[in-house]
This record gives C-alpha cells, sequence and structure tokens, in this order.
C-alpha cells in the first residue's frame, strides 16, 4: 500500500514525533510505501512552551520526511491536499493531538479525499488535558473529515464521541512500546554517565513539566520521612513548561535538596536510556491523562511503574504486577513507594513485564489501523 503519514516528524522533537517515525518505520518493514508529511511551520514560537521545537539530532536516513505544511495559511492547506490528491495514497493518517491542528488537518483531509483513499484519525488527544476554547470550537470540523478513528484508550474514544455525531469505525489499540531508544545500561554505567551514585535507589519523573502531570505531588509524598531510610533519590528529568518556581520553592519548603535531582532540560534520545536504566522505578502522578509515551520507555527498558488512576493509564499497568494503579493522591504515593522498597517488588514485578510487554507491539497497532474498516467494525 501508499501510506501517507500526517503529523510531527523531524526537524519537530519529542514524543509525537518518534511515535509518527516508529509508526512509518514499522509499515516500511511490512513493505509498504511510506512517507510522512510534515510541517515546515507546525506553530508559531509564542504558542510553544518549550525551549525549542526542533531537535539537535541528524535526520533520519531511512525514512522519507517532506516539510510542506504552514499550520496557519489556509491556502497552503490546499496547496499540500492537491498533492497527496495526486499521490494517491491508499491510507492518509492525520496524527492528532490538539484542536489548534483541526482547520488544518480537516481541510487537507477534504481536499486530498477519493475513492481510493481512507483517511484515519489516529487520536493522541481529543480534548487535551487543559482544554481551551478551541476545544469546543474545531474538533468537530476534523471529525467529520475523517473514515475513521484509532485510539490508544478507551477514554480517547468517549472524546470523539462527543464530536462524532455518524458514529464511525472507531478501535483501541494500546500505544505500542518505544523500543528506538537502544538497549538498557547496567545501572553502574548509567550512573557514570549522568554522574550520580550507583549504590543509591532512584525515582524517575520523565517529561516535560506541567501542571497535569502532578510533579507537586510526588514532591509532596518524597518528604514523607519513611522513605528516607532506603535511601532512594528522585530524579526530575524534563524541561519545564511552566513556571517553574512553584516546585523549587516546595522543594525547599519540605526539605528535598538532597534527595531531589533536577535535570531540567529537554532530554535528546541519545540520553533517553541513561534516566531509565538508572532508575528502580518510574512514577507517572498525572492528574489527567489519555495515554502515555513515558508508560512505553519504561516497558522497553523493563522497569516497574507508578501511575495514577486516570484515563488510560490503568489499562494498560496492571496492579500489582507490574507496578502500581492508585488514586491522585501524596499519602497513596508514598505509601506504594515504602511497599516497593520495603517489600522488594522488582524483581517480580521486572518478570511481569517482560511478559505483559509483548501486548504492545508496533504490528498490532498496523493490524488495527489496517482492520478499522472491516464489516466487524460498527
Amino acid at each position: 500500500m501508499k501510506i501517507i503519514i500526517v503529523g510531527t516528524a523531524f526537524p519537530y522533537r519529542g514524543g509525537l514525533a518518534a511515535y509518527n517515525e516508529r509508526l512509518a518505520r514499522e509499515y516500511v518493514k511490512q513493505g509498504h510505501d511510506v512517507e510522512i508529511i510534515t510541517f515546515k511551520l507546525q506553530y508559531p514560537t509564542f504558542l510553544f512552551p518549550g525551549k525549542s521545537q526542533y531537535s539537535a539530532e541528524f535526520a533520519p536516513k531511512d525514512l522519507k520526511i517532506t516539510r510542506m505544511i504552514h499550520s496557519m495559511n489556509p491556502f497552503n492547506w490546499i496547496k499540500v491536499a492537491r498533492i497527496i490528491k495526486e499521490k494517491a495514497p491508499d491510507k492518509l493518517i492525520f496524527c492528532y493531538w490538539m484542536a489548534f491542528i483541526a482547520p488544518c488537518f480537516g481541510t487537507i483531509a477534504r481536499i486530498a479525499r477519493s475513492p481510493k483513499t481512507k483517511m484515519v484519525g489516529m487520536i493522541h488527544n481529543m480534548i487535551p488535558h487543559e482544554p481551551t476554547i478551541l476545544d469546543k470550537l474545531f474538533p468537530k470540523y476534523f471529525v467529520k473529515s475523517m473514515d475513521g478513528f484509532v485510539a490508544m484508550a478507551e477514554s480517547v474514544v468517549a472524546d470523539i464521541n462527543q464530536f462524532d455525531v455518524q458514529n464511525k469505525p472507531k478501535v483501541v489499540s494500546p500505544h505500542p512500546i518505544y523500543d528506538h531508544y537502544g538497549d538498557a545500561l547496567t545501572k553502574k554505567e548509567a550512573a557514570m554517565k549522568l554522574g550520580l551514585y550507583d549504590q543509591n535507589n532512584y525515582i524517575l519523573f520523565f517529561g516535560f513539566i506541567r501542571h497535569y502531570k502532578g510533579l507537586d505531588l510526588l514532591l509532596e509524598a518524597f518528604a514523607d520521612e519513611r522513605l528516607r531510610k532506603f535511601p532512594v533519590k528522585l530524579i526530575v528529568a524534563g524541561e519545564f513548561y511552566e513556571n517553574p518556581q512553584p516546585y523549587l520553592e516546595l522543594i525547599i519548603k519540605k526539605k528535598l535538596e538532597s534527595v531531589v535531582e533536577l535535570r531540567t532540560k529537554f532530554i535528546p534520545d541519545n540520553e533517553v536510556r541513561n534516566y531509565f536504566s538508572i532508575a528502580d522505578l518510574v512514577a507517572q502522578p498525572y492528574r489527567t491523562a489519555t495515554q502515555s509515551g513515558v508508560s512505553q520507555i519504561a516497558y522497553h527498558f523493563e522497569k516497574p511503574m507508578l501511575v495514577t488512576n486516570v484515563g488510560g493509564l490503568a489499562e494498560i499497568i496492571p496492579d500489582g504486577k507490574v507496578g502500581y494503579v492508585i488514586d491522585v493522591e501524596p499519602k497513596q504515593i508514598a505509601d506504594s513507594l515504602v511497599d516497593f522498597f520495603e517489600n522488594k517488588r522488582s524483581e517480580m514485578m521486572i518478570e511481569n513485564i517482560k511478559i505483559e510487554k509483548k501486548k504492545f507491539l508496533w504490528s498490532r497497532m498496523i493490524d488495527a489501523i489496517d482492520g478499522l474498516f472491516t464489516t466487524t467494525n460498527p
């Protein structure tokens, strides 16, 4: 088949770009003709909360990535759509994550439409964690332009249904494992690369920092005196996407300066394995969620997880087997961390992770996309 993926990719950085590139590689592996069409302007700098939208790494040589889309120029959308229509793809996969992009993607889909091409909405977030007025105005325009949808959590399907009056085909397939970061290092090797002491225990909070991700709840939990006996430190690895001051003040207020290691910058792909290799457990104390790429990096590196019972997180983390599923509450976070170290749960959980991770293959995501329009779907 001819497959075109529309969405974020190199030279843009982050989880969405990684997802689209890995999805493209899986289609290539299966023998398909694949192209990613990405942005020449994704969104204006003033709308981007981080320091840079762009990757500092080399362009992938094994993928065809074309920079073509200007997210704010309707005349460009028409031009891009006509180019895509001439290519006549069998599937046009739109990797959707926010309402801002709905007019652009919806217009391209409408003009690129042909009897041959199926329009697939790969929905990461239908409604974001921090909604705005745009999330009431724009998504329906995009949803009406699709033939069907792939979501990675049941909660996302519920969000799509708010805008889909036609009950188009939908399928849920869990976020596959991010397996492109290389093999795990020994804890000693990772500690050397990070300049840390390998005899400590480490909890890892990974990814960009915003209120909904609950880092403040984790810091509150980390102040629990029971944790001091193990000993255990918290590594915060990721860029602030909001004012860091409240977090820094909380660290001082709770006297956590000696047990919190701040690595608050964007972590490039070639450093990701250092942080996951040194971690004993990966914590995601989110207030809201859909699915999480962080969980799938943890699965790749076979690290136990602590997640809150929000969105689709509990769907992929069996409680007590590969980690903990808890309420959004600091005491439950602290209790779980104490249980993990006091009762030496790591070895048991790692063995279960080795089994559980087999569910999250990229080939299964391809099967879900390819099976979207079969007669068994509504």
